[in-house]
C-alpha cells in the first residue's frame, strides 16, 4: 500500500473513533445527554413529564437536575408581532430614505437602526434538537462585558434590551458597557 493511501486510512480511523466516543464531541456525547430512565413516581427534583403521552416520568442517569429555562410566554408573543424589522426581516428603504452616509459613519444604516423597535423579535435560528433541550437547574450567574467605540445609540440599546429580555434574571449578575474612547458627543455618560 502507498504511504499516502495508508496515512489517510488511519486518519480517516482515527476520525471515526473520535467521532464516536469522545465526550462532548462525538455520538457518545448525543447519547450520553439524553440517557433517561423511567421513575415510578414523579419526584419532583429530578424527573419531568417527557410529552410522550405514556403518563410516565423520566430522568437522567448522572443525577444532575435539568432545568426548561425556555420562556414559552415571550417565545410566543414574540411569534405574533409584525412590524418593520421584526423576525429579522429587512426594513423596506424609500429612495428618499437611502444615504450612504450612515453607512460610512456606522457600517450599517442608522436611519433603519433608529425605526426599528427596541425590544424587536428575532426569528428562533436553534437547532430544532436544542428548542427541547434541558439545561442544568444551577448554572453559575454571569457578567456580560459590552465593549463599544461610536456605536450607533440604538443598535447598543437594542443589545442591551435582548439580553435583558432573554436570559432568565437569575444568569445574570450584571451588564458591563466598556466605551473605548468613543468620541460621538451622544455616547458620553
Amino acid at each position: 500500500m502507498k504511504r499516502k493511501q495508508k496515512r489517510f486510512l488511519q486518519m480517516t480511523l482515527l476520525f471515526t473513533v473520535a467521532l464516536i466516543f469522545l465526550p462532548n464531541i462525538g455520538l457518545w456525547s448525543l447519547y450520553k445527554d439524553k440517557h433517561l430512565v423511567k421513575s415510578a413516581e414523579p419526584a419532583e427534583h429530578q424527573t419531568f413529564p417527557l410529552g410522550l403521552g405514556d403518563g410516565q416520568f423520566y430522568s437522567w442517569t448522572d443525577g444532575l437536575r435539568r432545568k426548561d429555562w425556555h420562556d414559552y410566554e415571550s417565545i410566543q408573543r414574540d411569534a405574533l408581532r409584525s412590524g418593520k424589522g421584526e423576525h429579522g426581516k429587512p426594513y423596506p428603504l424609500t429612495e428618499e430614505d437611502r444615504d450612504d452616509s450612515a453607512y460610512r459613519e456606522n457600517g450599517f444604516n442608522i436611519f433603519v437602526s433608529n425605526n426599528i423597535a427596541l425590544e424587536r423579535s428575532l426569528p428562533d435560528i436553534r437547532h430544532a434538537n436544542c428548542k427541547h433541550k434541558m439545561y442544568l437547574e444551577r448554572l453559575p450567574n454571569t457578567s456580560i462585558i459590552i465593549p463599544f467605540h461610536n456605536e450607533g445609540w440604538t443598535s447598543l440599546l437594542r443589545t442591551i434590551h435582548s439580553i435583558i429580555n432573554r436570559t432568565p434574571e437569575s444568569l445574570i449578575a450584571e451588564i458591563i458597557l466598556v466605551d473605548d474612547f468613543s468620541d460621538r458627543g451622544k455616547l458620553h455618560w
